[in-house]
């Protein structure tokens, strides 16, 4: 989230249940999905009903001219568009957050009413808003748009943001809600439920204390730390899972307390199999807190909106015609820092930015665009109204203007076919979900690439140069000797390859001409074969978590999968997708492989054991001194998750925080009901680490709920 804008029904345990365990059998694996970005107000009106409803009156605009005031999209419009977006080929919606939102108005710098029409100022994060249900904020309308989700093959993702509630000098002041009970609010907040710190501004955007502590424009900062935040936002979470959900996005990720949302993963891992991505802005591999950011999404299986990759590709496709070596630089930097790179969602524009077309007004290169982020490594995400070519460029385009109403429902644009086609593509080809990336062929306008995944390959070519073909020679492949026809079928200009014998999977392509503004893709799926493993998720858990293997070639018949040596129960075996328990294992690295029923093996899988579910423990050190700037203290201990005595930037838990030097804090996941032992280290600029002295600290982590440890660093 970053916007200008300030500001139950129970089910019985036993329907609980059953949405829970359909909830872990469809969810972890998402690198075959193609995700579909809704903001909720503005795609379509399915019911009339409940666009001005009476607790919060005065916030919808009929004629839709303020930018800032809800104009009527709902759940049950999105319920009624289920078949146009099966057919565009999305198997994933993302929604805007479905909670309880802002009653109030609160008129902007010149009179105008505003609502949060965006649904990012919750009120109540377990009833469902209003405008987008009905008036009593029951889930009726969430769990019809779920279940026609499904019944089309489509999961569904709502966005949540923990960050914060609503503004915090208007409106109501931040006020919060659990069911309909009050809980607190900013302006009297005796409980602590709040952070009181100013707004972020100037270089606190690169301070990390400021990042997670401080103020996002006003809106009343959560502090997650306080046990009663803790719980409200995990049992919050827990019941959209109980309502069907198969993922979250986690708004505003960057400024949430990292160490907390180790815990948070954790907990929904607990409660089921779900995808879990956050919002962590940042232009490019330079920013200075890139670093953190794939520390973050290896460790805490929160992946990551890609926003280096967004910002190459707009550079290079819009109006900066940047050449593809931008690209290719982050695809290659991003492959030696992410661990799980695959499961980066990938995205051309959303809701916080100007839309593609409003930086270059050229559907050509929106096409194209579009191809390579449904080919390239990732998982893609489109947001709403982009295969309608919809944009508003009032003020460039940027927010509101970048969330204007849906134009129309066309199934026959050319972006609605190429997603249909590529979508079907990545479902089909393992190369497109699992497979490597690697640059074939380069210059400033043409980029060819291929994916992939032991046998199956596809090779992707695209010119972006509106006027001159390229003659392609020199290109090798992996496919197999042969010919091969355009997977897009010309709807880009394509046509068919020839390849040759090679060595070393290098088999040479017939030299062809690339004509201007085409997109081409040629693949080559692997038949029989041992078993593929291409996905785990979660990638971390206790034993007891139940994780999606995703794959191929696993057969019809129940094998086995093992971690390390230690056999898992197996829940559900299907040819490409295996649901199974972690057994008792003691935390620590393990690699996870499946053995079909005839015995054959397949590739290994990393996977993190846990020692227990993780509880967030706020850890300070006094007097941890003499450092110098560049110089931070760590924390490491003897579980994996302080990181098994680790001594290294990525390997030790921080670095920690500083606002009361030289008392240092962090605020980290450790196992429930362990007594741990652990110890600070200082890692200078170059690398040196200082151990503190004496004895191992031991602390008792709490079963449930939040913990505090308080201790002097010893010389």
């Amino acid at each position: 989230m970053k916007t200008t804008t300030r500001r139950t029904l129970f089910f019985s345990l036993l329907a609980c249940a059953c949405l829970l365990a359909q909830t872990a059998a469809r969810a972890a694996d998402f690198k075959r999905e193609t995700v579909y970005q809704i903001i909720t107000d503005r795609f379509f009106d399915g019911s009339t009903a409940n666009n001005n409803p009476a607790q919060s009156s005065g916030l919808y605009d009929a004629t839709k001219t303020n930018w800032r005031a809800y104009w009527g999209g709902d759940l049950a419009g999105i319920q009624q568009k289920m078949s146009y977006l099966a057919g565009m080929g999305v198997t994933a919606i993302w929604i805007s957050p479905p909670v309880d939102n802002l009653n109030t108005n609160i008129p902007d710098g010149s009179g105008n009413p505003t609502a949060s029409y965006h649904g990012y100022q919750g009120r109540d994060f377990k009833r469902v808003e209003e405008h987008f249900g009905n008036s009593a904020n029951t889930w009726t309308d969430f769990d019809n748009l779920v279940t026609a989700a499904h019944s089309s093959g489509i999961k569904v993702i709502i966005d949540f943001a923990p960050n914060h509630t609503t503004q915090d000098n208007a409106g109501e002041f931040g006020a919060f809600y659990d069911n309909g009970t009050f809980l607190g609010n900013y302006t009297n907040d005796t409980n602590g439920y709040f952070h009181h710190n100013a707004n972020i501004s100037g270089g606190g955007w690169d301070d990390r204390y400021q990042v997670e502590y401080y103020t996002l424009f006003d809106l009343a900062d959560l502090n997650q730390e306080n046990s009663t935040v803790d719980a409200y936002l995990k049992a919050s979470a827990t019941l959209f899972q109980q309502h069907g959900v198969d993922g979250f996005r986690i708004d505003a990720v960057k400024h949430v307390t990292w160490g907390w949302e180790y815990s948070f993963a954790n907990s929904i891992f607990t409660g089921g199999d779900s995808f879990l991505f956050g919002e962590w802005y940042q232009g490019n591999t330079n920013d200075p807190l890139y670093h953190d950011s794939y520390k973050f999404a290896n460790k805490s299986g929160i992946s990551l909106l890609d926003f280096p990759l967004n910002t190459a590709v707009r550079n290079v496709f819009g109006s900066a015609n940047s050449n593809f070596s931008d690209i290719d630089a982050v695809i290659t930097q991003e492959a030696s820092n992410f661990t799980w790179d695959e499961d980066l969602v990938t995205f051309i524009d959303n809701h916080d930015m100007a839309r593609f077309l409003s930086i270059n007004n050229n559907q050509n290169r929106l096409h194209e665009a579009l191809a390579f982020i449904e080919t390239a490594r990732g998982i893609p995400c489109i947001y709403y109204g982009t295969e309608q070519y919809l944009h508003n460029d009032t003020s460039g385009g940027t927010d509101p203007y970048n969330r204007p109403m849906m134009s129309g429902f066309s199934t026959t644009t050319t972006a609605y076919q190429l997603l249909n086609k590529l979508s079907t593509l990545r479902r089909n080809n393992p190369a497109i979900a699992y497979g490597s990336m690697a640059q074939r062929w380069i210059n400033p306008d043409v980029y060819i690439y291929e994916r992939k995944f032991f046998g199956s390959v596809a090779l992707v070519a695209i010119n972006k140069n509106d006027v001159t073909g390229y003659s392609i020679t020199g290109l090798n492949t992996s496919l197999p000797v042969g010919t091969y026809s355009d997977n897009l079928t010309g709807l880009l200009g394509g046509s068919s390859i020839t390849v040759s014998t090679g060595t070393g999977g290098n088999n040479p392509v017939t030299a062809f001409t690339l004509p201007a503004h085409t997109v081409a893709v040629w693949q080559y799926t692997e038949g029989a074969a041992l078993p593929q493993i291409g996905s785990i998720g979660p990638v971390a858990g206790q034993p007891g978590v139940k994780v999606t293997i995703g794959g191929r070639n696993f057969g019809a018949t129940q094998g086995t999968v093992k971690f390390g040596t230690t056999t898992a129960v197996v829940n559900s075996w299907t040819a490409t997708k295996i649901v199974a328990t972690v057994p008792a294992v003691a935390n620590g690295s393990y690699n996870v492989t499946v053995t079909a029923s005839g015995g054959a093996v397949s590739n290994g899988i990393a996977f993190t054991a846990l020692t227990a579910k993780l509880i967030p423990v706020t850890f300070t050190v006094f007097n941890a001194s003499p450092t110098v700037t560049g110089d931070y203290i760590f924390l490491t201990g003897n579980t994996v998750e302080l990181g098994s005595w680790a001594t290294t930037w990525d390997g030790a838990v921080g670095p920690m925080l500083a606002p009361n030097y030289p008392n240092w804090f962090l605020n980290a996941s450790v196992p429930a009901g362990q007594t741990i032992q652990f110890k600070f280290i200082k890692i200078a600029a170059g690398g040196a680490v200082t151990w503190e002295a004496g004895a191992n600290h031991t602390y008792t982590v709490p079963a449930s709920g939040v913990g505090f440890v308080n201790v002097n660093w010893q010389y």
